[in-house]
């Protein structure tokens, strides 16, 4: 009588690999990957080094950052200024090759460094470079990565416990790499601190002299001319010092104006949540929430918005939050520093005027 078949064993956690493999233990150390463009470090970087200090102290290994360019950019004066804001060592690498970020030649670039450096961490910050970087480097290296993080930590394996977003941004998931080095996360402008850059603090450069191997012809993607935008309009809200948002509680698009003039008298950026986008009230670039911009102005006025985590995660970090809605329980007075129960309608223009009279008082001071 012949045995009857064995079932599948199913799909789930039992089934897969969490022990790390002795030879991925000897990986050690937290690189930042620093984004330069046109002679200038985006800001990301150095808000990663300064993320990337904390995990490196608590696992007791070196921060290191890694540059990748052509033979005549300014990656050493970019690696001095890395040291200040708390790396220890910074990895060059100089190929014509990396004249102007393309995906192919970086990626080679940064995974042949990882594969002879091994790194236990690699931060990325989540711009457009660093979003179509990190996913192509994961890939090759056959490791995990997690994306758009709002909070790093170590637990008590070494692993990067990594805290996102997730359904939506109605619930913050933190995700562990186990088997895999290294292990990648990417964060988005803003959402950490740009730490205090120490101009006595030193480090250690690493140049890597040999080449990638590769030549112009065999990559897919050129590089012909670089155009600036420079007649573009658009709000820069993720460095703005004092950001004016309204949600749907302002009822129609009219009473944005109410927004924008205060906005305008304070010298400040507008934003918006996402029902106000998905209404066509103002642009996606407007938007401040986990599928739109992370700020931390010193002042955020939130008109109207009931403080959802979709939204809360894009601007918890202001210095100081001041929220107007007529709902006492909403879930934004949990964490606005200063609460005002009211009609929003009725309450920015009462701050307007109150705005002005002072700064007009300040202003007769000062002559």
């Amino acid at each position: 009588m012949s045995e009857a078949p064995k079932k599948a064993a199913p799909a789930g956690r039992a089934g897969r690999n969490t022990e790390l493999p002795e030879h991925l233990k000897a990986y050690k150390g937290v690189w930042v990957f620093i984004e330069h463009d046109r002679g200038v470090v985006h800001p990301v970087s150095w808000e990663l080094i300064g993320e990337g200090r904390k995990l490196a102290d608590k696992l007791g290994c070196t921060l290191s950052g890694v540059l990748m360019g052509g033979p005549d950019e300014t990656l050493d004066a970019f690696a001095d200024e890395a040291y200040t804001f708390g790396a220890d060592k910074c990895y060059i690498i100089r190929d014509p090759i990396l004249k102007g970020y393309r995906n192919e030649p970086f990626t080679k670039g940064l995974t042949k460094l990882v594969n002879e450096f091994q790194p236990e961490i690699m931060l990325l910050g989540a711009s457009t470079m660093g979003r179509d970087l990190a996913g192509s480097v994961a890939t090759t290296l056959q490791t995990g990565l997690t994306a758009d993080c709002t909070e790093l930590n170590i637990d008590g394996n070494r692993a990067l416990a990594a805290t996102r977003p997730t359904f939506g941004g109605s619930l913050l998931c933190t995700i562990v790499t186990l088997a895999y080095r290294p292990q990648m996360a990417t964060i988005r402008p803003r959402v950490m601190q740009m730490p205090r850059a120490q101009t006595d603090r030193e480090g250690k450069i690493e140049i890597i002299e040999s080449t990638l191997g590769l030549i112009e012809t065999d990559i897919v993607t050129k590089l012909l001319d670089f155009i600036p935008d420079a007649a573009s309009n658009k709000p820069k809200l993720e460095y703005a010092d004092v950001i004016i948002s309204g949600g749907k509680g302002l009822k129609n698009a009219d009473n944005f104006k109410l927004v924008f003039d205060l906005a305008k008298l304070l010298g400040g950026e507008v934003g918006c949540t996402r029902p106000i986008v998905q209404s066509g009230w103002l642009e996606a670039e407007r938007q401040v929430g986990q599928t739109g911009k992370t700020v931390r102005p010193k002042l955020y006025i939130a008109a109207g918005i009931s403080g959802a985590i979709q939204h809360r995660v894009g601007m918890e970090g202001a210095d100081c939050i001041i929220a107007i809605n007529t709902d006492p329980n909403a879930p934004i007075f949990d964490f606005a520093h200063y609460g005002i129960v009211g009609n929003a309608m009725q309450v920015l223009p009462a701050l307007t005027e109150a705005f002005k009279t002072h700064i007009a008082q300040r202003a007769r001071i000062a002559a």
